[in-house]
């Protein structure tokens, strides 16, 4: 079973935080959709043997400043060169202000069964921060429109950690956002880029980045009120009810086989990565003689197990040794067991019953960190 994730790389406005490539000059959106359109037609051997989509994702950018005709065009040139999977999950991220009932009904017939709604925040200031299009009003529309619409599985997305956010201000986002009970949950923590708004705002000392002890008290109070409402945290930014997990991306962390399409997206696929050129210009000339603008890398064993490691350590299951061993050869208890033992020791980490390396709470908190004190050297 594989993946296809698919760029749309056009914006309304720029977010402050985001660093994706995107543009907010739609002048080629007509060329781009052919060149996406052409570049399917391009990749139909890239899974090889076993070309079985089970998850499609549209992501970007804004895919939901396309119309449903065009979205629905790209799904038909998928399901035409792929093997889709009939109960395949098929996620558009959305913008609120994009959302409207005709709109929805028109996305669900066209294949689309998953929606991501980029809220981040119900505070009217905040938003406005973040230059967000939508406003609070345009964000609690949305999701009621949703809870109407043939679309059980949903997906929000909240940014925490913000310069200036409070934890009563954190606290009103979640519990206005509980009361329309969504699936699934994604809550980041700002991360603030050296080429965006805030970056930039950042280095001339406009601004200043929230301190590690206010990010992590934001981490705590998004973890215990979403556990308390009876959500999993399966991985360090993802919650969700029962079942509800992003199949996509559990498939990213999972290390399954996965191509993008469109400008600037990776591919995956065994120890093969491919990257589009992330220029929109570019990216169009070459699809219209019949190439794909990519460079492309062989991953070396120590990279793979790397990979593995941090995506791994992130998620709810956690490091299973006996995938190490049987895929790696790679004996992880017996190369850092004075580090692992200091991990239990001090709480971060706990060993379960099937073998899996799983960090606590506290671990969660400097996840990063300690997936980098595993990682291996060429």
């Amino acid at each position: 079973m594989s993946g296809i994730y698919v760029h749309i790389p056009f914006c309304k406005q720029a977010c402050n935080y985001c660093d994706f490539h995107f543009s907010t000059n739609m002048g080629l959106k007509d060329d781009m959709l052919k060149a996406i359109i052409k570049e399917i037609s391009l990749q139909t051997d890239f899974f090889k043997a076993d070309n079985t989509v089970s998850s499609i994702y549209f992501g970007g950018g804004t895919p939901s400043i396309l119309s449903s005709l065009e979205i629905k065009s790209i799904l038909t040139q998928l399901k035409t060169v792929f093997n889709v999977s009939q109960g395949a999950e098929v996620t558009l991220e959305a913008n609120p202000d994009d959302i409207s009932e005709e709109k929805l009904k028109e996305l669900f017939e066209s294949g689309i069964n998953r929606l991501s709604l980029g809220i981040q925040s119900f505070n009217s200031a905040l938003l406005k921060w973040m230059n967000r299009t939508h406003n609070t009003n345009e964000a609690l529309t949305a999701l009621e429109i949703i809870k109407k619409s043939s679309f059980s599985n949903f997906s929000v997305d909240l940014i925490y950690g913000n310069p200036g956010q409070d934890l009563a201000t954190l606290e009103q986002d979640i519990e206005t956002l509980l009361q329309y009970n969504p699936p699934h949950i994604s809550a980041y923590c700002l991360t603030i880029e050296e080429k965006t708004v805030l970056g930039r705002l950042l280095k001339r000392g406009k601004i200043n980045e929230v301190e590690d002890e206010e990010a992590a008290a934001h981490f705590l109070k998004v973890n215990k009120l979403l556990t308390q409402s009876g959500y999993e945290q399966y991985e360090i930014s993802n919650y969700c009810l029962p079942n509800k997990t992003s199949f996509h991306n559990t498939n990213y962390w999972k290390g399954i086989p996965y191509l993008g399409i469109g400008p600037g997206a990776h591919s995956f696929n065994k120890a093969e990565r491919q990257y589009n050129v992330s220029n929109n210009a570019k990216y169009i000339k070459a699809l219209t003689q019949d190439s794909i603008p990519a460079e492309h890398e062989t991953l070396s064993r120590n990279d793979l197990i790397n990979e593995y490691l941090m995506t791994a350590l992130r998620t709810s299951e956690g490091i299973s040794l006996e995938k190490l061993l049987i895929d790696y050869n790679f004996d992880l208890e017996k190369e850092y067991k004075p580090l692992l033992q200091q991990w239990y020791e001090q709480g971060q980490a706990r060993i379960s019953d099937k073998g899996t390396i799983q960090l606590t709470l506290k671990g969660k908190l400097i996840a990063d960190k300690l997936a980098s004190d595993l990682f291996l050297v060429d």
